[in-house]
């Protein structure tokens, strides 16, 4: 033994109990179970030891304070001896793990993985996750390794054989970690190879030899060695077993596995038909052409949600429709399931697109916990009817009835619902009521405490689900607990004071802030109001960890969730990543902009900043950016101008080039660049508003060029903004600018024709049921509208003739059915009909 290692085994044994035995590790060398290793992340490492006291095993952690060593905490364990004490990041990038392997049987451990929280030492591993060998480390995947340990454990089955698992920390359990089997599985492979050649007669090494290399992608060797398993008289494990193991291998022969297929990201691209999107591979090429007007990123089963023709479906990598685009909309997958809108209503689909549900409903939610909320409405519809909820499974069966009138997701097998007034329960997945709330208010369940109020428009406070008040109410605000904290708000008025506390109600956060967001991964993002007396102008943000101490100064105007060790933030006119420590994450570039960055899988970063996508490398190499110049036709293109004065100001408008009059080509973008509201803003004040503006090409043809420019200007601290629209519409050869009436003959009654069109669409359409009674009188001679090839399309503002959610309503008029009027020999016309 070391000097250093006695020094620490005398420091251990001056805090052991009277009549206790520090343990020794047997394997692969004996050793005092002492461990040393940052539990905390306060960068002081802490001292883990293991001893026996009467026959029963402890855990003893030592901290350091002030240069003085004192006990921390004390756990008792399991089994007779230890196997294993080491730290890795199990549960959280960045921040260690007590990992325990309690000695249950001769080859026998029980894990324990060990997180520091506020309570003490907390153990994060299920009460069977048992093994026989286990390795922790950071195992690279698709984007290279995160910071987190993935754990291998080795089960014993029979002889010397041992079933693998490679497990890690995901969404509050230990899964599955099959885009790290690449890595780890040659290793297996390489044990089971040499039990093979020692023992050939053994179906069982067979069977895991072909099982490690499928799993490490190696098909074709996998499908010899079952098939050599297969040809035993008695084979063991079982011949279905070894059948179902080849199905699983011929299933992935003849295509990579998903893991090691390469990554393709959704890129957007300016066209001459409006913003197309396609999806591009890790070196920035076209691996899917820009044919769709939407596309997401390809979710973790290999589908990825496309828009074509005003509604989505789902394609695969290949870019085959494995869902026809029939749907107004789908939502990502969740647990394998996801919820799809049509004109009946929502419905739930699997990853086949089997609509599963047996009717269509008014809602339903994402799959959660195996259970989807939905609702009915009954006595009526719409505003007039009652809404009840319910809950369905995963093969869509309405398992809970609709009964309850407020229901909650489904978390840890346990749901909060309304059944009436002042009347809440917690639900089991069977719909088992397991507790009653007898108050006006109970929110969702977190941490084992649930957000109340006793009286409706009362103080927040928070009962345990027993229904217990644990937490008097004194708050105005009380969001469900998470890991120990949960943000609360003491205002009166509309001066928020955001502050955050722990599960015995002390405030860890006093609460003095516009804004506290819980970032994950025990950090928080707390908001200083820009102005305290208009606080809804929004926040400057700085870091905090969970026990509220600053790591940042009040710097970043945007801050993101944290993933695996990495949050994106905006500071100034730049975005970037930090890590858990609050400041500047090394190995990461910085782009110039606001908005967010996230870490893709296959290594690359995608920026979307100031409205516009683009994909870098680590190096900060720009892979992928969205063009800003459309061609037309030569000589005329349009070109993307940026007009950015103010941080809440930004607007991207056109500018044509290639008209033969550079007089005139000057004076149309001058007047494009009114249109888009380009215009003097002061750039050193903070405005009490954001206007955000864009362009796109909607129709070109011939000569004609119909340019969509549209804006959002938002009130801070109101209910919504009001979206804007504009359509220039111009000659290239001249540079004209059309207005409705240079469509039309002169002299001809177009007002009063078009306006009694638009009138009896409104009257016998269904879809223009929406608009406001009386509120239609005609259209203005200078209506708003834009034409494509074969109709002319009028247009009204938001609220002009119906309601905000119903954004622009808009009335198609075939070019055929006003040929009478139309100017066939005008300019308006010939530009586009040549």
């Amino acid at each position: 033994m070391r000097a250093d290692e006695m020094q620490v085994t005398s420091l251990v044994s001056g805090f052991l109990p009277q009549g206790a035995e520090l343990m020794t590790i047997e394997k692969p060398a004996a050793q005092p179970a002492i461990h040393s290793a940052d539990l905390t992340g306060d960068g002081i490492p802490e001292i883990a030891a293991v001893y026996r006291l009467n026959g029963e095993m402890y855990l003893l952690v030592l901290t350091c304070r002030d240069g003085v060593w004192q006990k921390a905490a004390t756990v008792k364990g399991t089994g007779y001896g230890v196997t294993l004490l080491s730290s890795a990041p199990v549960l959280r990038a960045g921040l260690n793990n007590l990992l325990v392997g309690w000695q249950i049987g001769s080859i026998w451990s029980k894990l324990s993985v060990y997180e520091w929280t506020p309570e003490g030492l907390k153990d994060a591993a299920p009460a069977d996750m048992s093994y026989s060998y286990i390795e922790a480390e950071d195992m690279p995947g698709l984007t290279g390794r995160n910071g987190k340990a993935e754990v291998a454990l080795w089960i014993h089955d029979t002889g010397e054989a041992y079933r693998v698992q490679v497990l890690r920390w995901s969404g509050g359990a230990f899964v599955p970690a099959p885009d790290v089997y690449p890595y780890y599985f040659p290793r297996v492979v390489r044990y089971y190879e040499a039990m093979t050649r020692q023992h050939p007669d053994y179906t069982f090494y067979w069977y895991y030899l072909a099982d490690a290399q499928y799993r490490a992608g190696l098909p074709e060797a996998a499908l010899v060695s079952v098939r050599k398993a297969l040809s035993f008289p008695n084979p063991y494990p079982s011949r279905e077993k070894l059948l179902e193991l080849r199905l699983n291998i011929l299933n992935g022969l003849g295509r990579s596995p998903q893991a090691r297929m390469p990554a393709l990201y959704p890129a957007s691209l300016k066209t001459t038909s409006g913003l197309k999107w396609g999806y591009i591979d890790p070196e920035g090429r076209l691996a899917i052409r820009p044919v769709y007007e939407d596309a997401a990123d390809f979710q973790q089963n290999g589908l990825a949600v496309v828009g074509r023709d005003g509604k989505y479906g789902l394609i695969d990598r290949w870019a085959h429709f494995v869902v026809r685009p029939v749907y107004n909309s789908i939502n990502p997958f969740s647990e394998r399931r996801a919820v799809v809108i049509d004109s009946e209503g929502f419905k739930l689909i699997d990853e086949k697109g089997k609509v599963l549900t047996r009717r269509a409903y008014p809602f339903i939610a994402n799959m959660e916990n195996g259970r989807a909320v939905f609702y009915v409405t009954e006595g009526g519809s719409g505003d007039t009817g009652t809404s009840r909820y319910g809950y369905l499974d995963a093969q869509g069966r309405e398992v809970i009835p609709a009964q309850f009138e407020e229901a909650n997701d489904f978390s840890d097998d346990r749901a909060v619902v309304k059944i009436r007034d002042s009347d809440y329960a917690l639900i089991a997945p069977d719909g088992r009521k397991l507790a009653s709330y007898p108050y006006a208010f109970v929110g969702p369940h977190g941490d084992g405490l649930l957000a109340f109020q006793q009286t409706s428009g009362g103080k927040y406070g928070y009962i345990n689900e027993r229904g217990k008040v644990v937490i008097a109410p004194s708050f105005t605000v009380g969001l469900p607990f998470h890991d120990g904290r949960a943000v609360v708000s003491t205002s009166e008025d509309y001066k928020w004071t955001y502050g955050v506390i722990d599960k015995a109600g002390r405030y860890v956060i006093k609460p003095a802030y516009n804004d506290i967001r819980d970032l994950g991964e025990k950090r928080f993002a707390l908001g200083r109001a820009i102005d305290p007396e208009q606080p809804f102008l929004g926040s400057v943000y700085a870091i905090a960890d969970w026990d509220g101490a600053l790591l940042s100064d009040f710097l970043y105007d945007e801050v993101s969730d944290f993933k695996d060790g990495l949050a994106s933030v905006t500071e100034a006119e730049q975005t970037y990543f930090i890590d858990r420590s609050g400041k500047p994450a090394p190995g990461y570039p910085r782009v110039e902009g606001s908005g967010t960055l996230t870490l893709e899988r296959g290594g690359l970063i995608k920026a979307y900043t100031d409205r516009r996508l683009a994909y870098l490398n680590r190096a900060g190499k720009v892979i992928w950016r969205q063009n800003t110049v459309i061609p037309l036709r030569p000589p005329y293109l349009v070109r993307e101008g940026k007009y950015k004065p103010n941080r809440d100001y930004l607007v991207y408008y056109p500018q044509v080039e290639g008209l033969k009059d550079e007089t005139v080509q000057r004076s149309v973008n001058d007047r494009l660049k009114e249109w888009s509201q380009v215009k003097p803003v002061p750039g050193d004040v903070k405005l009490d508003y954001s206007y955000s503006g864009d362009f796109q090409v909607a129709f070109f043809k011939d000569k004609l060029l119909e340019l969509e420019l549209t804006g959002y200007k938002y009130p801070f601290g109101a209910a919504h903004g009001m979206p804007s629209k504009t359509y220039a519409i111009l000659n290239l050869e001249n540079g004209r600018m059309y207005a409705l009436k240079d469509l039309f003959k002169p002299g001809s009654d177009y007002v009063r024709i078009l306006s009694a069109i638009v009138g009896r669409q409104i009257k016998e359409d269904p879809q223009y049921a929406y608009v406001f009674p009386d509120s239609y009188k005609g259209i203005k001679p200078d209506q708003p509208f834009f034409v494509t090839e074969n109709a002319l399309h009028l247009y009204f503002f938001p609220y002009e003739i119906g309601p905000y959610a119903a954004g622009f309503p808009t009335f198609t008029i075939p070019f055929a059915r006003i040929g009478a009027i139309i100017d066939r020999e005008g300019q308006f016309w010939k530009a586009f009909h040549a």
